[in-house]
């Protein structure tokens, strides 16, 4: 008995202490928190005092918008991925249910509407049950609850996590200070303003961060079209997510929710028959997991992979790779690129089904730009970023360079040898020389041993073909030679592009300056895949593509062809912005005459026959019988990296087949490939159907116009006629 009194005598004189204080505290427009006042009893610290500490405590603070994903769309607005370290999409008061308004008040904070950010009812409610053992109750208003939030996430967005107070560590003075900027905060916000940022920014699972994240996880819905029993149960979440996990332990969160609803009911925010209905309904989720980053893409993996490469390469988002790194998962960034998804789920069905199950992990790419502007249109390869049971998994793109300009990483594969892609760019100087789309070239010539007097007036010629040479022990190599026999002869140099006839090239070659063969390369935008640097056309093996090139710029190269000579940098991002609509640098299409038009149109001339009647006339299907199209095939000397590359005159895309494993030395020679066996794959096998599907489906998406006509002075005919001028159509790999 005498236990009980000295219990409600203790009781007593702690209430009447908290009211003392609180009723000082009040004169002063002062509200404090009831955790106060047994640490001022234990100090024996006299109101005043305490008053004076209170006034003195900094009461700014300052609301920045809380970490946000950043959403990466194609040009025509599909969602590719987000990027976020905490998975939070801002949604407005408006676009959110009313009864996820109304839950969160019940549960959390039934006078939010009536108290000034601090709820002394509220306090004294929690003292006294905390006291008489009625049930440990909080007594922290939404409004605290949101300056706790928003100043946890200022500490993490910082990347000053570890000085993140959590509540059961934090201290009367920690509290104090969090009451004061409630306070302040109340007089400078709203009640719907200070609801809207909390439900934001609160904490509901590891996956979702604020209400609308929260729905699309546990519900797969909107934040808006929340029902009353499945924003019940997300109102209940907030207390504990981790022991209301409804994912986790249903039971506890379904009577945590059935909580809420009660006090949804008494405080006369639904009626007995919504409650009836709410409370008979199961968890009954509807889980959609959050995808973070490119390997949990939408689409296009590894082309979202190079954006975000270019978003962390580039100084206008942050002085430094952090804090870029930073503002691409926390800064909310909507960022739009040029990505055509059609091009991209045509491109990527093709990759894919090129190899089949492809237990020997032979690499397919394809990627497309627009002649013009150098906008990407589809990026594309037969790979899983992650890896998955029976797939070809890497986390290498194959279609881009390794490194940029700068030297910045940009997760490339380094590029593949072109082969004799590389042959159009040495008879666009061959043109451009002035020399005739139909004059004769010595074909039958093999040998080029080191003294061959070739032309260069800026450096030095390279390399030999010649076998006797290299019998005794000089540095040259066999003497040169072509797929086939019988093209060992004189020929006109447009028959020996088409048919690919290496012999044909090198006879090209020694009529003109290798210094302007450099510049040709150089300007339509080729260069070295590993390391940016440029391709030594001096190097006599780089005339038949000895140096590996990334997808992206072969094909980029092309389209300058297809522009009419206009060449333009590849782009990938056209817009940046963020919450408040705030715009960051983009790519803009960097264009700029690089070949003459009339050089431009003898090659696309040419490239046109290569289909109709020169190495890719076995490509099936046949394309060029559906709209004008110009391509070349091209094969390194171990069949290892195949390739078409073909245009209309409004896309233009590289296709790759071959090996794109680490060192890239391994022969397609005596092979077998989705269940067909070849002695030695080429350009049109593989690579040529591959690209040829692709140019059927999607080439009518964008302008496939005749390509205009060469001058007549390139294309009149020589005095002396080819001798042996075969009509055959056959197929070059070199």
């Amino acid at each position: 008995m005498k236990l009980r009194r000295r219990t409600r005598s203790r009781l007593a004189v702690a209430l009447w202490a908290f009211l003392g204080y609180f009723t000082v505290s009040a004169l002063c427009g002062v509200l404090v928190a009831g955790l106060v006042v047994p640490g001022v009893a234990a100090a024996g610290v006299a109101g005043s005092s305490t008053i004076m500490f209170f006034n003195q405590l900094p009461s700014g603070l300052t609301v920045d918008p809380p970490s946000q994903s950043t959403k990466v769309l194609s040009a025509d607005g599909k969602l590719i991925a987000n990027f976020y370290a905490e998975n939070r999409v801002r949604v407005s008061l408006a676009e959110m249910s009313p009864y996820i308004k109304d839950a969160i008040i019940a549960v959390e904070d039934r006078r939010f509407y009536e108290h000034a950010g601090v709820d002394p009812q509220g306090i004294l409610r929690a003292l006294s049950s905390n006291l008489t053992g009625g049930g440990r109750q909080g007594a922290s208003t939404l409004t605290q609850q949101y300056v706790a939030n928003v100043v946890t996430e200022s500490l993490v967005s910082a990347d000053r996590g570890d000085e993140v107070i959590r509540g059961g560590q934090k201290t009367v003075g920690d509290k104090i200070r969090e009451i004061k900027m409630a306070i302040e905060l109340e007089k400078k916000y709203t009640k719907d303003q200070i609801l809207e940022g909390y439900l934001n920014i609160v904490f509901f699972n590891r996956d979702a961060y604020g209400i609308e994240a929260a729905a699309r996880y546990f519900y797969s819905t909107t934040a808006k079209d929340l029902t009353l029993p499945q924003a019940a149960l997300l109102a209940g979440l907030v207390n504990s997510p981790s022991f209301y996990d409804p994912s986790v332990y249903p039971d506890n969160s379904l009577r945590r929710r059935d909580e809420v609803l009660a006090k949804m009911l008494s405080q006369g925010m639904i009626l007995q028959a919504d409650y009836d209905a709410a409370i008979a309904t199961g968890v009954d989720l509807k889980i959609t997991p959050g995808r973070q980053g490119c390997a949990g893409a939408e689409i296009a993996t590894y082309f979202c992979d190079y954006v975000s490469h270019l978003i962390l390469n580039n100084p206008a988002y942050g002085v430094d790779l952090a804090s870029r790194q930073r503002k691409l998962y926390r800064g909310g960034l909507t960022i739009t690129t040029t990505l055509d998804s059609r091009l991209q789920l045509a491109a990527q069905t093709q990759v894919d089904a090129t190899a089949g199950a492809n237990p020997d992990k032979w690499g397919a790419a394809l990627v497309s730009v627009v002649p013009g502007t150098g906008k990407i249109l589809a990026m594309a390869q037969n790979t899983v970023f992650l890896p998955e049971p029976g797939k070809f998994d890497t986390q290498l793109n194959f279609n881009v360079d390794s490194k940029d300009a700068d030297g910045n990483d940009l997760n490339g594969a380094g590029g593949f040898q072109p082969g004799s892609t590389m042959k159009p760019f040495t008879f666009a100087e061959w043109l451009n020389s002035g020399k005739t789309l139909t004059a004769m070239v010595d074909a039958s010539k093999r040998t080029y041993p080191l003294d061959f007097p070739w032309k260069s007036s800026c450096g030095k010629v390279l390399g030999a073909y010649s076998t006797k040479e290299k019998k005794a022990g000089l540095d040259a190599t066999d003497d040169l030679q072509n797929n086939d026999e019988g093209y060992y002869r004189r020929m006109p140099a447009d028959y020996g592009l088409y048919n690919s006839i290496n012999t044909a090239t090198f006879a090209e070659a020694a009529q003109l300056d290798f210094c302007n063969i450099q510049k040709m390369v150089d300007t339509v935008g080729l260069h070295s895949g590993l390391d940016n640097a440029q391709i030594n056309m001096h190097q006599l093996g780089n005339l038949l593509g000895a140096i590996g090139v990334a997808p992206l710029h072969l094909a980029n190269a092309f389209a300058t062809f297809a522009n009419d000579g206009e060449y333009c940098a590849p782009i990938a991002i056209v817009q940046v912005t963020d919450p408040a609509g705030r715009k960051f640098p983009a790519e803009t299409s960097d264009c700029r005459k690089a070949v003459k038009s009339e050089v431009a149109r003898g090659v696309n001339s040419v490239l046109q026959d290569v289909l109709k009647r020169g190495s890719g006339v076995y490509i099936k299907p046949r394309v060029h019988t559906q709209f004008p199209v110009a391509a070349k095939t091209g094969t390194s000397n171990n069949n290892g990296a195949t390739w078409v590359v073909g245009y209309t005159s409004g896309v233009a895309t590289a296709s790759f087949f071959g090996d794109a494993l680490e060192g890239q030395k391994r022969p397609g020679q005596n092979v077998t490939i989705n269940g067909k066996f070849y002695k030695g794959i080429d350009g049109y096998m593989l690579a040529g159907p591959q690209w040829a599907n692709y140019m059927l489906e999607v080439a009518g998406l964008y302008p496939a116009d005749p390509f205009p006509p060469p001058p007549d002075s390139m294309t009149k005919k020589p005095s002396e006629s080819a001798s042996k001028k075969s009509q055959e159509s056959a197929t070059r790999r070199r």
